[in-house]
């Protein structure tokens, strides 16, 4: 790329960034020689805290102070003795654990159901979420929006051939504004990242680039993915979170110009590596496709010169999902081969992924044979998923997931071949629009609006028009081009039907929503 110059030496990869470029990738055989990592060495886990001596808590002081103690208690009558193993299994910095542990830090909504689900409490943080914080959120609430929230109500789908038989589906209301909500991720980001992240809002003013690189860099780079990976899930890549990825990845890549010593090189690499793959995903789910294809590719050459096989694989995926996207399956089809080499070393899970991409890339290139078996090798790995073998960055790809990414290469046969069955991606989108929780919000809403299309384009229109605006409740506030993409898919669907009314006001619903 004109603009960006790289060259190598004993210190490390030097990457000098000219104009609004953000990066080159430095060619293999020169990231190797640079970043050399000795078999030997001994790597130290990101984020290690030396042990400290525990606050000793007062539940009756505050709301916030029962809240943490009730955490602590429970981490470690579920056999969680330190927070770290803890905050790596709800995926965020064990900082966050232990301030909420403290009641020094108020825990983000999306993070109580992920305390419910590992301690197995049965919801009782979800449930004290509400009473311990809520009040300060119902009055910024009251602050920020005039008028009464709307209820609950049931959208009714029908029975159709697609679906089988109906099932009432609800939704909660609206969603915050998007305002709030971004308010609220905000804080979040603050509190997960040591680093003070509103430096990475201004293109010319990035954090300062060390001298040296140290546990607390690899720390801040894990912190600041863990931080843009919940909320982009959440509310999609746009807006600010496409800022701060984008000065995020420019800091990354600037910090592997910075002497590194050897016993920090593997897990410096794959902190690197995990942040351009978050940030890769944030652009991509914004169309800025090249920013995101050179952030995957980062990632992965991060992850081969760390042996880190895991983050390799994610990065293939990436590579593969977007190239499909961008019409280019047989590009997909190499990156997600090349993601199974030495399937081996990869988790059930990780298997199951590319063995998805696989099968969406075949989807694309109307091959009913290839993406039938690839979805069955998909089925098969997933079938041995043990989530206890999987990195801490693959918790997402959970049955709602699984289901939701194999039936996008079946919609592609249901919706594009005439006479294939369309019973097999209705359900498995069906399954994950029950199973997708509020943390992945934008996987819920696009799997709802790919449903709503196929029962539009093959079964019952009018079924199709109520998931259809149960598709735009759930998006409601998302800002994913993609999701935007899905939506006027269905708006063409719908039009097919312009002389059933319930298709033609979904229709409408839909301009009208795309156009605010």
């Amino acid at each position: 790329m004109p603009g960006i110059l790289t060259k190598a030496s004993g210190g490390g990869v030097y990457w000098c960034c000219i104009g609004q470029q953000l990066f080159e990738l430095a060619r293999k055989a020169r990231v190797q020689m640079a970043m050399r990592i000795p078999r030997e060495i001994r790597i130290r886990r990101p984020g290690a805290h030396m042990p400290q001596p525990e606050k000793t808590l007062d539940p009756n002081r505050s709301p916030e102070e029962w809240f943490g103690a009730e955490l602590r208690l429970r981490r470690k009558a579920a056999g969680f003795k330190t927070a770290q193993p803890f905050a790596e299994k709800v995926q965020v910095s064990v900082d966050v654990i232990l301030k909420i542990e403290k009641g020094v830090y108020r825990c983000p909504q999306d993070l109580a159901p992920k305390l419910d689900e590992v301690l197995q409490t049965g919801g009782l943080f979800e449930r004290a979420w509400g009473m311990t914080f809520g009040d300060a959120d119902k009055r910024r609430a009251e602050a920020d929006i005039p008028g009464p929230r709307r209820g609950e109500r049931s959208v009714q789908t029908c029975g159709g051939r697609i679906l089988g038989r109906g099932h009432p589906t609800t939704s909660n209301g609206s969603p915050d504004p998007v305002e709030r909500r971004a308010f609220l991720a905000i804080g979040s980001l603050a509190a997960l990242a040591s680093l003070e992240l509103t430096r990475l809002f201004t293109p010319t003013e990035l954090p300062p680039t060390p001298a040296r690189i140290t546990p607390k860099e690899i720390r801040q780079l894990l912190d600041i993915a863990n931080g843009l990976h919940g909320w982009d899930n959440a509310h999609g890549g746009g807006g600010l979170i496409s800022q701060m990825s984008t000065n995020a990845m420019q800091w990354a890549t600037r910090l592997l110009s910075v002497d590194c010593p050897p016993a920090l090189k593997r897990e410096f690499l794959a902190a690197v590596a995990r942040l351009g793959l978050v940030c890769g995903a944030s652009q991509f789910d914004v169309y800025r496709h090249e920013d995101a294809r050179l952030a995957f590719r980062v990632a992965v050459e991060c992850a081969d010169v760390g042996q880190q096989w895991h983050l390799r694989a994610k990065g293939y995926s990436f590579l593969a999902r977007q190239a499909i996207w961008i019409g280019d399956p047989d590009e997909g089809l190499t990156n997600a081969e090349k993601g199974l080499v030495r399937s081996d070393r990869l988790s059930a899970s990780e298997r199951a992924m590319l063995h998805t991409a696989r099968a969406r890339a075949f989807g694309k290139l109307r091959n009913v044979q290839e993406t039938l078996a690839a979805v069955g090798a998909a089925d098969d790995a997933f079938s041995q998923r043990r989530p206890e073998d999987d990195p801490p960055w693959m918790a997402y790809y959970d049955e709602a997931q699984h289901n939701g990414d194999t039936a996008h290469a079946l919609w592609d046969l249901a919706v594009g071949i005439d006479g294939h069955d369309p019973a097999p991606a209705g359900h498995r989108l069906q399954t994950a629009v029950r199973g997708h929780g509020p943390a992945f919000q934008r996987s819920k809403a696009i799997s709802c609006t790919k449903l709503a299309s196929l029962v539009m384009r093959r079964g019952d229109p009018r079924e199709g028009a109520a998931l259809g605006h149960k598709a735009l409740e759930l998006g409601d506030g998302l800002t994913s081009l993609r999701a935007a993409d899905d939506l006027r898919e269905l708006r063409r669907f719908a039009a097919s039907h312009a002389k059933i009314p319930e298709a033609a006001a979904l229709g409408e619903r839909i301009t009208a929503s795309l156009q605010t």
